[in-house]
């Protein structure tokens, strides 16, 4: 177990943050993003989209981005409501979300986009 890698967070560094599996990481290229929407569709999950200021990803709620995506299998469609939200809140951080409806929780999440805090 020495050969287990220490990852260096604070509350102070926002950059330094991990928010869940996909953030330990090295960062998803467009065809990863592009792999992990796939595999939400094939699971038959609900693809959402929530972002939150940088500072605030740990004390709150993060913001819904429109209604969860109900029976949205095309990709393309998801990845530009990704995109649409990342451009309307270009310094918040930008998950995408699939919901996944017979065990009513998140079946996944990982954030896309990482904001800058302002």
């Amino acid at each position: 177990m020495s050969n287990v890698q220490d990852y260096k967070s604070s509350l102070a560094n926002t950059d330094s943050r991990k928010f869940e599996t996909f953030s330990y990481l090295p960062d998803m290229d467009e065809a990863g993003i592009r792999k992990q929407i796939e595999y939400i569709v094939s699971q038959g999950w609900n693809p959402g989209v929530e972002h939150t200021e940088p500072e605030n990803a740990f004390d709150h709620y993060w913001y819904m981005w429109k209604l969860p995506m109900f029976g949205e299998t095309n990709v393309d469609t998801i990845l530009a409501e990704v995109d649409a939200c990342h451009k309307a809140h270009p310094n918040n951080h930008v998950k995408l979300i699939g919901f996944d409806n017979y065990a009513q929780s998140k079946g996944t999440e990982m954030v896309i986009y990482r904001g800058n805090p302002v």
